[in-house]
Parts: structure tokens; sequence; C-alpha cells
């Protein structure tokens, strides 16, 4: 494979793919028969995740087709969102994009306030299925990392996870003021681990993780021989990628639309979830003055704390919400692995397998996210 297809085939996402270009590697090794050391966990009904927290039992379940339970809300239009935003100037110098939503039933909730944080590479408008539902009875925000979506992307910056759960926690404080669930994906996901690992004041109430990544790029490393086996083109990737004229031209190919869109139906498990207005979401950021250095400074920094030491010193609950088509962070991959064998380790963590699902199952199969994270956050809410 000559290095312009291998671009396409391990850089290409602006939402996820090249953080972790290691799971696509283990996942073709699995194709081909070479990699069987995973042992799927026992699963329980769904239902008992609802005081399986309380009990300290195994607190796995798989779910298949979704039921109506959740159905009802609308999808935000790409156009709606943006107009409804607001700015916050975090640090007194980086405008940050953020949403709010709530109606009068929200409001006089006992339940916790909603944060959503995307993916890398994707924005607030990727959350366009889940915001409407999560709204009749929760007070929900959304926030644009700084370097995605129509927060600043500034010049020169050095993204680090650190920098983005410092993010999280500076607008917990000085906008939500009050103990706060945030609800990831992917790399937004970990961010949200980082925060709460942090937190010194409360300001967390719940953490829900889908398909959380295992750093922010492809150097988080993890103890297995394939990956190491692996790491040498990684690095000459990262290299290639810090000769500007090299990373402008595989983020031009990456921004194509039809580049998006083939990547994007690799991702998800649903295909009829891949529409234009998706693309558009990925793609419209990504032509912003500051996208491509924040790309490479993304792909080429430090991947950030490891999840595998920050989950056991954290003791809220904690949902994991989990697509078994994920091709990139794959339950039975060295992340996934450790995740779902979570709920058998620490009494706190509920584990959801969301059949027929990938990368992002928000945006996948949004139904079947809210019949499982619904009921969670009810029980949150009465505890």
């Amino acid at each position: 494979m000559g290095f312009s297809s291998l671009a396409v085939a391990e850089l290409p996402l602006l939402c996820s793919l090249v953080n972790t270009q290691r799971e696509s590697f283990l996942c073709q090794q699995r194709k081909h028969g070479h990699v069987n050391y995973y042992k799927k966990p026992i699963f329980c009904n769904i239902k008992s995740n609802i005081t399986a927290t309380a009990t300290g039992s195994n607190n796995t379940a798989t779910a298949g087709s979704p039921s109506s339970s959740s159905c009802g809300g609308k999808v935000l239009e790409i156009r709606e969102i943006d107009e409804r935003c607001r700015k916050w100037m975090w640090k007194g110098k980086f405008s940050i994009n953020y949403f709010v939503s709530c109606n009068s039933d929200s409001q006089s909730s006992p339940g916790p306030p909603l944060l959503l944080v995307h993916g890398f590479g994707a924005s607030i408008p990727h959350w366009r299925r889940n915001i409407d539902t999560l709204a009749k009875n929760y007070t929900v925000y959304a926030v644009d990392l700084l370097g995605f979506g129509a927060s600043d992307k500034p010049e020169g910056f050095s993204y680090t996870m650190e920098e983005w759960a410092q993010l999280i926690l500076d607008f917990l404080d000085e906008v939500i003021q009050k103990p706060t669930v945030l609800i990831g994906n992917s790399v937004g996901s970990l961010a949200c681990v980082i925060a709460a690992s942090e937190s010194s004041h409360a300001l967390v109430r719940g953490l829900v993780l889908l398909n959380c990544a295992g750093g922010m790029n492809n150097k988080a490393i993890v103890d297995d021989w394939r990956i190491k086996l692996f790491l040498p083109l990684l690095w000459l990737i990262d290299f290639l990628l810090k000769q500007r004229a090299i990373a402008s031209l595989i983020f031009e190919r990456v921004k194509e639309r039809d580049t998006l869109r083939n990547i994007l139906l690799s991702v998800y498990g649903n295909k009829e979830s891949v529409d234009e207005d998706l693309v558009e979401i990925i793609r419209g950021p990504a032509c912003d003055e500051g996208a491509l250095d924040a790309f490479v400074s993304i792909v080429t920094g430090p991947p950030g704390p490891n999840p595998v030491t920050l989950m056991p010193g954290l003791s809220i609950p904690i949902l994991v919400l989990w697509g078994d088509q994920d091709p990139f962070t794959p339950i039975d991959g060295p992340v996934g692995k450790y995740f779902s064998s979570l709920p058998s380790q620490l009494s706190n963590v509920s584990l959801c397998m969301l059949e027929g699902v990938g990368h992002c199952p928000h945006d996948d199969k949004p139904d079947l996210v809210h019949d499982n994270l619904l009921p969670w956050l009810a029980s949150l809410a009465a505890s």
C-alpha cells in the first residue's frame, strides 16, 4: 500500500479515526483470525442496571432493537442549533461555542443538568438527534471543545487532553454552576473522565461514556505486541504530518465530501444515519482557519492520561454504552476489553452493549441509546 492510500486509510477522520489507528490495526488482525484473546462478558437483564450500583452486582447488559419508550424527540436542524448557540470566554481570551436547551418541565425537574461533549472532529450538532429528547426532562448543555466546531482554533496552541478537561471543569464552574452529568463520545468521553478525576468541588454528578477513547491519539499505547509492532509506522505518520505540505495534502483529501461519507459509513452501524447533514457537521468546521493546525497538534501531541489509571479512582455513578460494531475502539480491542471488565470490578459502573452500533452510538442509533440512558438518568435523579 502506497503512502497516499495509507494516509486515507489510517488518518482520515476528523471524527476519531486518526485517534484510534491502533484499534483499526487490531480490527484488521481479528478479521484475518490473528487475534482471539477476548472473552465476552456475561450479560444480564438491562433493567438490573438501574439498581446495580447499590447492590454491587455484575452491571452488564446487552441491548438490541430499541423500544418506543424514548421516541418522540425531534431531530434539530443544524441552522437551528447554530442560531441558538452562545459564546463563553474561557480564560478571558478563547471564545467557546455552547448550546443550552430546556423546557418548563426540565426547569422544575429534580434531575441534574447534562453536558454533552463531542468526539474528535465533531461538534455540537453531532448531538442533534439527542438534545430534544433529553431536554424534555433535563437542562441540556453542549459545548464545542477548543479547536473544534465554532469555538476558537488559536494559532500555535498545543492541544492536550488535560486542557480540554480543564475547559469542561471551568464551564461547569462558571456557566452551569450545578453538579452535572457529563456525557461524552470517544475523545470527549476521555476528557470527561479526566475532568471527573480532577474535580474537587463535586461538580460532576455522574458520567456517561459512549465508546470511550484510550487517548488523544495513536500514542496511547497499551501492553499489546501487535500495537508495538505497528508503532514505527505510526511514528512515521506523525513525522510526516509535521511537514506542513504533506499535512495540508492529507487534510484536504480527508475533507472531501466523498471521503468523509465513506469514512462515516465505515464507522456507523446504521448506514441510514450517515446523511448529508452529518457530512457537513464534520466538514464545515474543518474548513475554518486554524483547523489544520489543530488537526496536526492533536494527532502528533501527547496522548494524555490513560483511562485505565483513572477509572478505579472514580466513585460517582458511571454508565458505559458501547457499540459492538465499532471498528476503531472495538469491544474486544485493548480499550474495549478494559471497559467491558469494569462492571465486575467496580460497583458504580454499569455497561450496556449496543448491538449493531458503531463508534458514535448517540447519532448512529439514538433511540437505542435513549432507551438505556433515560432510565439510568431517572435512577440517578431519584438517588
